[in-house]
């Protein structure tokens, strides 16, 4: 299933409730200058239907998620985030080098962080809505 990417594009499902979450797609979108992602809220149908089809638990998956539809892969919390991160341009690019530390460390830390972003960051009553100028970049 394409869900209509093209396919040179990957996804990038996140909490569109939360705050911290809001912040790091508009880093993202702002370092993104070969335009790679596109961007939908996990509470969208999109992102419903890319978590029933991977059988991916949301009230257990606390994450972002990075769906590559060439691969067919979905990668979730910080191997999701580190993907992202060395596709961007230097000196974000250089996050790639914690590739190096074991999955379930980076998690942990991932892990943490996700536990406590509301309390620490805030959290929103409704997905953010993209303005005009990045509604392109934003699948619903």
């Amino acid at each position: 299933m394409s869900y209509n990417l093209p396919k040179d594009k990957q996804l990038i499902l996140f909490d569109g409730v939360c705050n911290l979450c809001n912040s790091s797609v508009l880093y993202v979108i702002k370092r993104d200058k070969k335009n790679k992602f596109l961007f939908a809220p996990l509470q969208s149908d999109i992102g419903a239907s890319i978590t029933t089809k991977f059988k991916i638990d949301t009230n257990k998956v606390d994450s972002i998620l990075l769906y590559n539809p060439n691969s067919q892969k979905v990668y979730s919390k910080s191997t999701a985030a580190l993907q992202v991160a060395k596709q961007l341009h230097f000196p974000t690019k250089l996050m790639a080098i914690f590739f190096i530390v074991p999955a379930f460390i980076r998690n942990w830390v991932y892990d943490f962080v996700a536990k406590n972003r509301y309390k620490w960051y805030g959290k929103k009553d409704a997905c953010m809505i993209p303005t005009p100028e990045l509604k392109a970049k934003f699948l619903m």
